[in-house]
């Protein structure tokens, strides 16, 4: 196939239900005199602000709400200390990052926390990009929704979903899974995407972390970890010092450890993989889960069939860190489970603090290591 190949705006999308949730506050003041005593007016209080998507105050009688959870001391999805000192008391934001030839370089994933590699249409890959602890001043180039993106991000609890659209299917799926739709096509967010006049369409969608967030208000706070973490290196670990995922000739994936800089560095080839500023993708952590694929009857605007990744069950896993590799297994009960990832005696692989990189690479293909 020829590398040039170049899916159009991905899929056609339908309008769905959307609007805007508004709240009012009001006070309620009541003037009690003592020449109309005999009147007595009970439980009568003002009301503070409700809670997001929520009606008046809470019924006589019953109980206060719940005290918020206090901030993590460490942002949950990386282990580390936050830079600006505070974890953010916000949800997860993913955003749909393209990864053709044409796509790159990137714009905006050193900010991110996690960054899932899955494949889609004719042989190229796509990045779902999970920020929390950081802002990206700008993220590109945006496009469309898969049916594997769903089912991956309910992990994280409900968080803001941001893309280019998608079918139908797709979109009742971001729906039914909970997650908040900040795609460029919602009536909430669509100020928020931008064309870049020096890239070419489509691959020129951009939007930015504080733009999205700014678009919904809600009340969830920070997500729970999805993996744990250690600066203590399991015994079992081997030294390795190259990575080898070949989910196509688009995506050629190498990732090559650097002591120097204490991360993976990735590679297409032996073409260093930079982004926008020019500095080259690194990640702390490399996980490879070995995925079942399976091609859905969803085409693109070339006829090509979308393939969607099974991220329920069990499989082969891959944990790269501090230059070393552990074997395993990852595990995922259901829907409501986060990912475990397991050695061979069943203990949790723990990650190094810092970014992580997880590759959902299709069963047959084969790891490569030296």
């Amino acid at each position: 196939m020829d590398l040039t190949y170049e899916p159009k705006e991905d899929f056609r999308m339908s309008t769905s239900r959307r609007g805007h949730l508004s709240r009012t506050r009001s006070t309620l003041r009541v003037a009690m005199s003592l020449a109309v005593a005999g009147v007595l007016l009970a439980g009568c209080t003002g009301k503070g602000p409700v809670a997001d998507g929520g009606g008046g105050g809470a019924a006589a009688g019953a109980p206060a709400s719940p005290s918020p959870s206090p901030l993590p001391s460490k942002c949950p999805l990386t282990g580390l200390a936050p830079k600006s000192g505070t974890v953010p008391n916000r949800p997860v934001l993913a955003v749909k990052v393209e990864n053709l030839p044409q796509a790159r370089p990137q714009t905006g994933l050193s900010w991110a926390d996690i960054v899932y590699e899955e494949p889609v249409e004719a042989n190229i890959t796509r990045f779902i990009v999970v920020y929390q602890c950081q802002d990206a001043g700008r993220i590109e180039p945006v496009r469309s929704a898969r049916l594997t993106d769903p089912d991956i991000l309910v992990q994280f609890g409900k968080p803001l979903f941001g893309f280019a659209g998608g079918v139908q299917r797709v979109l009742d799926r971001v729906h039914e899974r909970g997650l908040i739709d900040v795609n460029v096509e919602s009536r909430a967010a669509s100020q928020s995407y931008h064309r870049d006049p020096a890239r070419s369409a489509p691959h020129n969608l951009y939007t930015s972390t504080r733009e999205l967030y700014g678009d919904v208000k809600t009340s969830a706070g920070p997500p729970k970890p999805i993996f744990a973490y250690s600066t203590d290196v399991p015994p079992a670990a081997r030294t390795i010092h190259s990575i080898h995922v070949p989910f196509s000739i688009y995506a050629d994936v190498f990732w090559k450890w650097s002591a120097s800089k204490g991360a993976y560095l990735r590679y297409y080839g032996t073409v260093p993989a930079n982004l926008s500023d020019g500095t080259q993708i690194s990640a702390t952590n490399v996980v490879v889960q070995i995925v079942k694929v399976t091609l859905t009857d969803i085409t693109d605007a070339n006829g090509v069939h979308s393939p969607e990744v099974t991220s329920v069950g069990t499989g082969k896993v891959y944990v790269f860190r501090d230059g070393k590799m552990i074997t395993g297994t990852w595990q995922r009960n259901s829907l409501g489970d986060v990912t475990k990832l397991l050695d061979a005696s069943g203990n949790v692989i723990p990650l190094a603090p810092g970014k992580t990189w997880v590759e959902l690479l299709p069963v047959g293909d084969q790891v490569g290591t030296s």
